[in-house]
C-alpha cells in the first residue's frame, strides 16, 4: 500500500506471482502496463511545451542543453543526447548527457555514485557550464542527490532547470524552474523503474530534443535534411530525399549527393527558393 505521496515508483506491483505466468501472460501484462504511459505524458504537455519553449530561446543566443542522471535516468539521457547530431546534423556539445560515476557507469553500475550532491556540479563544470545554458535533471524517484545537488547549484548560477521524476511532489521537481512529473504508477515488476518510469523518459526526452531542433530550423518540412551520411542505408536515404524534392533520378541525386556531402546543400544549391 502506498504511504505517502513520495513513494509512487516503489508502490506494489499490481500484478502477483509473476514467476509462476506463462510468457505470453507476462508479455501481455507488461504490454498492459506500457499502454497507460501515454496518456499520463499527454497530461504533461503544457509543461513541457514551457521547457522546450526556454531551450530554444537559450540555444538560439548560443546556449547547450544539458541532461543529469543517475543509472537507467542518466543513461537515457545520454541516448538522447548522442542521437542528436546524427539526427540532426548538430555539433556534439549542443546536447549533453552527463551521468553519474562518469563513463564507464553507462554499462556497469558504479557503487554510490548517484549519492554525492556535489559531483554533478563539478561534472558540469567541466563544460564551463553558464547562464546560456539549460539543464534537465531526470531521476525516475526524484530524490536522488547527485541530481539534486546539480540542479541547485545550476539555479544558484542563474542557469534554467528542468526535471523529468515518476513521483509527485519530488526534490529535484523543487529545483526547477520547469518540472515534469510522470507519474506512471506501480511497476510490473516493483520497483523496476527500467520499465513505465523509464519509458516515459525516453519518450518525453524524444519530444524534448525533437521539438527543439525542428524549432530551431534542423529539418525541412518532415525531413532530416541534416542527417549525418554515416552509412549505405543514410545515404540512400539522402538520396530519395533529393529525387522527391527536386524531381530528378535517382542517378542525377546521387551525383548531386556526393558532390555537395549533405541533402541541405544539395537543396539549396539546385533551388535557392527554397526556404531552409
Amino acid at each position: 500500500m502506498k504511504k505517502n505521496n513520495t513513494t509512487d515508483t516503489e508502490q506494489e506491483s499490481l500484478y502477483s506471482n509473476l514467476d509462476k505466468m506463462s510468457t505470453q501472460e507476462l508479455l501481455l501484462n507488461i504490454n498492459k502496463e506500457d499502454m497507460k504511459v501515454a496518456a499520463i505524458i499527454e497530461k504533461q504537455i503544457p509543461n513541457i511545451e514551457k521547457l522546450v519553449d526556454s531551450i530554444v530561446s537559450k540555444m538560439k543566443l548560443g546556449g547547450r542543453l544539458f541532461y543529469i542522471g543517475a543509472g537507467t535516468s542518466g543513461r537515457i539521457g545520454i541516448l538522447d543526447a548522442s542521437e542528436c547530431p546524427p539526427t540532426f546534423g548538430v555539433p556534439d556539445n549542443w546536447i549533453i548527457g552527463i551521468i553519474a560515476g562518469g563513463d564507464s557507469a553507462i554499462r556497469k553500475a558504479v557503487e554510490n555514485a548517484e549519492d554525492d550532491v556535489h559531483q554533478a556540479w563539478r561534472d558540469l563544470s567541466a563544460y564551463a557550464i553558464s547562464g546560456l545554458d539549460v539543464v534537465i535533471g531526470i531521476a525516475a524517484s526524484g530524490n536522488t542527490p547527485y541530481v539534486i545537488g546539480g540542479l541547485n547549484k545550476a539555479r544558484e548560477n542563474n542557469i534554467i532547470t528542468g526535471s523529468i521524476s515518476c513521483n509527485s511532489e519530488s526534490l529535484i521537481s523543487k529545483e526547477a524552474d520547469y518540472p515534469i512529473e510522470l507519474i506512471v504508477g506501480p511497476e510490473f515488476l516493483t520497483g523496476s523503474t527500467r520499465m513505465k518510469a523509464g519509458t516515459s523518459q525516453k519518450l518525453v526526452l524524444n519530444m524534448i530534443s525533437t521539438s527543439v531542433m525542428i524549432k530551431l530550423g534542423r529539418i525541412y518540412g518532415n525531413k532530416m535534411i541534416d542527417m549525418q551520411l554515416s552509412n549505405n542505408k543514410l545515404v540512400q536515404r539522402g538520396i530519395e530525399m533529393i529525387v522527391e524534392e527536386l524531381q530528378i533520378d535517382e542517378k542525377s541525386a546521387s551525383k548531386l549527393l556526393e558532390k555537395h556531402k549533405s541533402v541541405r546543400a544539395v537543396l539549396l544549391n539546385q533551388n535557392k527558393n527554397l526556404d531552409i
